[in-house]
């Protein structure tokens, strides 16, 4: 079993085989791709092998159309605000979702280009929460977009949803004291496929790739093979949630962004790596010296990330409850009254220090994603946008790399 089902084989061991978890059954899309990185690869063919030196490489014109699909519970919002502070210094059109969409894309509705807010078209720029459908997007964004998602460790990842979506999931408002442990004893005692916000409680991994997740990968491996097909022929990078700042490396250099462009200010983004110890898989297979840059460059990210966290939030900069953040802007939403989401205060609460950079650093999604809506209105259809710049053909990810020993 791979190790990143080990956790839950722990809280499962008491069921048969017969009755083997729904959540397990969702972790298997994601256990298959981990598998396939002996053959396949998510990084970008704009990524050398050698990793040189940005500086020291021939200068590319920065990447301007990008479509994230932002995936739940993946650390997925602060990549999305990454792209939303890109934009807004590059006076790009982000994608904003409808307002009876609220602040996704009617999720979790299969994705139209209708559910696009008209005041946002023609976007450079997607990163708001949808269902994936890639005839939808293609619709949408233009040609030359680059296509990125992220995944994370299946067993934390579920544990999030759990607490977040307690009171939206039918299934988990089922489960007597809102235990964890009570859900995974007996899965099927509380889900019902089918019901709204079901996909949370089973594979919500491939629901948001735009897959069926009541497929079993016991009865059905080839859908799920074919699955896997479809997200490496889309995605020039798929991101993984617990090699947070490797990964942003790779999205750095794949997009030809500086280090300010993929500066974040969230302290527990970064997740143990011992939880994901052989992911990503193909990283073991690619050259020494490009890993050791990927690592370098990684240190150097966190690095300026600490500078950059003094300077807009003190010496220490802590996580608050949501109550005890002065500054308006940067309140967390919260889902329920039985999950606290916590957030980052101004010092002064807004004031002295505090800069609009500083600011947007820290503001949760829904307020950014309204700010941004009101200010593309003022813009207005007069306003002068710049032409993206394309790369023809777009980047896409490396389909086969040499054969060498095997990965942990």
């Amino acid at each position: 079993m791979p190790p990143i089902l080990q956790r839950l084989q722990q809280a499962t061991k008491m069921m048969s085989r017969r009755k083997i978890l729904l959540l397990v059954l969702g972790c298997s899309t994601v256990s298959l791709l981990i598998h396939q990185g002996a053959q396949l690869s998510w990084y970008p063919k704009l990524f050398p092998l050698s990793c040189p030196p940005l500086r020291n490489s021939p200068p590319r014109p920065k990447h301007m159309t990008v479509a994230f699909l932002k995936t739940h519970k993946t650390a997925g919002t602060t990549v999305q605000n990454i792209l939303f502070r890109f934009a807004e210094r590059h006076n790009l059109t982000v994608a904003l979702p409808h307002p009876s969409c609220e602040h996704q894309f009617c999720y979790p509705r299969n994705f139209s280009a209708h559910f696009v807010h008209p005041a946002t078209r023609p976007p450079h720029v997607l990163a708001s929460h949808l269902r994936f459908d890639r005839a939808e997007l293609e619709r949408l964004m233009p040609p030359g977009t680059v296509y990125v998602t992220i995944l994370r460790e299946p067993a934390a990842m579920f544990e999030s949803l759990f607490s977040y979506y307690n009171q939206y999931c039918p299934a988990f408002r089922r489960v007597p004291n809102a235990s964890l442990e009570a859900f995974l004893r007996t899965p099927e005692a509380y889900y019902r496929a089918g019901e709204h916000f079901a996909m949370f409680a089973h594979n919500t991994l491939a629901y948001d790739l735009g897959g069926d997740n009541e497929r079993s990968p016991r009865d059905d491996a080839a859908y799920l093979a074919g699955l896997i097909r479809q997200v490496e022929e889309v995605f020039s990078l798929v991101m993984i949630a617990e090699y947070f700042d490797e990964s942003l490396v790779l999205l750095r250099r794949l997009l030809a962004w500086d280090l300010d462009d993929v500066l974040y200010a969230k302290l527990n983004a970064r997740a143990a790596s011992s939880r994901l110890a052989a992911i990503p898989a193909a990283l073991a297979r690619v050259a020494r010296a490009g890993r050791a840059c990927v690592e370098r460059e990684a240190r150097e990210l966190r690095e300026a990330r600490q500078r950059l966290l003094r300077r807009c939030f003190g010496d220490e900069p802590v996580l608050r409850p949501a109550a005890q953040i002065r500054t308006k802007q940067l309140q967390p939403w919260q889902p329920s009254r039985k999950v606290d989401i916590m957030g980052y205060d101004l010092p002064g609460g807004g004031a002295g220090l505090a800069t609009e950079a500083c600011l947007k650093l820290a503001m949760p999604e829904v307020q950014y994603s309204n700010y941004l809506l009101r200010k593309q209105k003022r813009r207005g259809g007069a306003r002068a946008r710049p032409e993206p710049v394309l790369d023809n053909p777009p980047p896409r990810p490396i389909r086969v790399l040499p054969r060498g020993p095997q990965g942990p």
